[in-house]
């Protein structure tokens, strides 16, 4: 099997971003086949044509599973959708790829992992920032015992202002304010602190957005925390807002025993104690690889190498995020079921 043999669908073209071309890019670029586009908007569908001329495409997903030469559909819906589609997609024999995050409860990811399973094809999530700069200059570092023992990452983005008028600010459409660029700092996050989950603490607050968005009940959290603990002791923190008039920079600070480590997407920052004295670095990281993803993809289809971003891999932040959304309500730490 060639990477050309490998004949990909994307499920949701879009408008926003213009996901559907950027995924068909990545895919391109690894050697596979864009071959189908399925998206209700049929004006999309048309834009889809004239970026990738001959291309089949559909208004209706049960129609475009039913294309013999399709191998993988990339699933680029609202998050609540992806588990739904995903599994149909899987009962069909085809590989799936979701659009972060997988899905929005453990549950539904555990259902995605066993339709994938039963069929004997791949499921996965498009951790595209696994390969973000600013965590391959993390892990380097802590691979290289720079700052000592990791004891606590610290993960944020804070912002102040009313969130937009779409379903990105519908906490059952997307799962709250955590779960966007949340689920891509926890992933970071994963990278680093190599341990099993113990427990999750959740906090949020809404109301202060609640009355000015068209969402209103069901409006995202103005503001969302969680605490990881880890079995050997470390813990990480995530943090989301957008009622904070005072935010900090960066997005992804490391502390260890002999040094800190502060990233944003573009450069970084270390405080490194050595031989009694502090020394100061800082720099650019290093170039985004996100196109590896699909690399990986295609590699693991046609020569069998190990699949990085597994279905299970997809799960772990998923079930953190869910698990301190329960805890928001229950007032209290969670168990992690998934290590």
């Amino acid at each position: 099997m060639k990477p050309s043999d490998i004949k990909v669908g994307v499920i949701g073209y879009g408008g926003a971003f213009s996901m559907g071309k950027y995924h068909f890019e990545f895919m391109q670029k690894a050697g596979m086949v864009p071959t189908a586009v399925c998206d209700p908007d049929e004006s999309r569908l048309s834009v889809a044509q004239s970026d990738f001329p001959g291309i089949s495409v559909y208004t209706n997903v049960d129609e475009m599973l039913k294309n013999p030469d399709l191998n993988l559909v990339t699933i680029i819906t609202p998050h609540n959708s992806h588990a739904e589609i995903a599994i149909k997609c899987l009962n069909a024999g085809k590989h799936v790829v979701c659009e972060k995050p997988m899905a929005i409860t453990t549950e539904e990811c555990d259902e995605m992992i066993a339709a994938a399973k039963a069929n004997n094809v791949i499921l996965s999530a498009f951790h595209n920032r696994h390969w973000d700069g600013m965590v391959l200059q993390a892990v380097k570092e802590v691979k290289a015992g720079t700052l000592g023992e990791v004891l606590r990452v610290e993960a944020h983005m804070q912002s102040y202002g009313k969130p937009g008028d779409w379903w990105r600010s519908s906490k059952s459409i997307s799962g709250g304010i955590l779960y966007d660029w949340g689920v891509h700092l926890l992933e970071y996050t994963l990278q680093v602190l190599d341990s099993e989950i113990a427990e999750v603490s959740g906090f949020a607050k809404s109301g202060f957005w609640a009355d000015q968005t068209k969402w209103k009940d069901d409006t995202n959290e103005d503001e969302g925390f969680l605490v990881v603990r880890y079995t050997n002791g470390k813990w990480s923190t995530l943090s989301l807002s957008s009622v904070d008039s005072n935010p900090r920079p960066g997005y992804f600070e490391i502390t260890g025993t002999k040094g800190s480590y502060w990233s944003d997407l573009g450069s970084y920052k270390m405080v490194v104690q050595y031989d009694d004295k502090t020394w100061k670095s800082e720099g650019t990281v290093p170039e985004q690889e996100q196109w590896k993803y699909y690399q990986n993809i295609a590699d693991h289809l046609t020569n069998g190498d190990e699949l990085i971003i597994t279905g299970e891999w997809s799960r772990r932040p998923i079930h953190i995020l869910d698990l301190a959304c329960k805890s928001v309500k229950e007032g209290k730490a969670l168990p992690a079921k998934y290590k």
